[in-house]
C-alpha cells in the first residue's frame, strides 16, 4: 500500500518486527479504516518482499499486543480500541486525567530505592547532586491494561515515609496529601517518542518494535519548589495527549 514504509534488510533488525511496526503505523494512521481488516499475508507478503511465514510472525506479534485478531474465514480483522485520552495540565493526574474513560486504575510499585541523585535529576528538582531523593519504579494500568511504565524522584528530606504510603494508596497525590502536600502544579512537560526497549516491552505487554510516548516532567508545589521528577513512558496505540492551557 502507498505510504507505507519498506523494510530494510540487514539493520540488525529482524524483518519480522519491521513488518510489525509498519502495519502498526498503518493502523494507528487509518490505512485500513475502509476494510477494517488488515491485508491477506500473500498481499503484504508481496509488498514487503517476503515469504508468507515471516508476516505471520509479524501479524501474531500484533495479536498478542491485541491490536488484530484473526477470524477464520474473514482474515486479520483490527481490534478497534479507542486510546485513552490523557490531559497534560497544569494540574495532571493520572486517575483525574482518565476520568470514565476507564471503570478502574491501578498502580503497582515495582521498585523503590533511597540514592543521591544525579547530574539530572539534581538539574529538575534544583538540589545539589548527590541529595538524597526517594526513587519509585511503577506500572500504571486501566481496565487492567498496562498503560504507562513510570520512574520518579523525590527529594528524600521532604518526604519521608512516601514509599509505603504510595504503596498503600497507589497514588501519588494522596501520598503527597498524606505527608502534608496538599496540592500541587505540573511546571513542565516534555514529550518524545521511541522504541520500547526490553524493560517496556515486559512491564506494558508489548511486542518489539512497538512505539512509545516519553514524558518528561516536573512537578511543583504552589511556590514553585520542585516536589518530583517523572519520566513515563506510555504505550503509543493506547493514550493520546490532549496539552490543555
Amino acid at each position: 500500500m502507498a505510504g507505507i514504509k519498506q523494510v530494510q534488510r540487514q539493520t540488525g533488525v529482524a524483518l519480522w518486527r519491521q513488518i510489525a511496526d509498519r502495519i502498526r503505523e498503518a493502523i494507528s494512521s487509518g490505512a485500513y479504516d475502509e476494510t477494517g481488516m488488515v491485508p491477506p499475508e500473500t498481499a503484504l507478503a508481496l509488498q514487503f518482499g517476503v515469504n508468507r511465514h515471516t508476516v505471520r510472525s509479524a501479524l501474531a506479534a500484533l495479536a498478542q499486543e491485541g491490536i488484530v485478531r484473526a477470524v477464520q474465514g474473514r482474515g486479520t480483522l483490527i481490534e478497534r480500541k479507542e486510546r485513552l485520552n490523557f490531559p497534560i495540565s497544569r494540574r495532571t493526574r493520572f486517575t483525574d486525567g482518565l476520568g470514565d474513560q476507564a471503570r478502574e486504575t491501578h498502580s503497582l510499585l515495582l521498585e523503590h530505592a533511597q540514592e543521591p541523585a544525579n547530574a539530572e535529576v539534581a538539574r529538575w528538582l534544583r538540589i545539589e547532586q548527590g541529595t538524597p531523593v526517594i526513587r519509585l519504579e511503577t506500572v500504571r494500568d486501566a481496565d487492567r491494561r498496562p498503560v504507562a511504565r513510570g520512574t520518579s524522584w523525590f527529594p528524600a528530606a521532604r518526604f519521608p515515609g512516601l514509599v509505603e504510603t504510595y504503596r498503600q494508596t497507589e497514588s501519588i497525590t494522596k501520598a503527597f496529601a498524606a505527608l502534608g502536600l496538599s496540592d500541587y502544579v505540573r511546571a513542565t512537560t516534555e514529550i518524545t517518542a521511541a522504541h520500547a526497549d526490553s524493560g517496556d516491552l515486559a512491564d506494558l505487554e508489548l511486542t518489539p518494535g512497538a512505539v512509545l510516548l516519553i514524558t518528561k516532567a516536573m512537578n511543583t508545589d504552589l511556590e514553585g519548589v520542585p516536589v518530583q521528577y517523572s519520566i513515563s513512558r506510555f504505550a503509543a496505540d493506547r493514550v493520546q495527549f490532549t496539552i490543555e492551557n
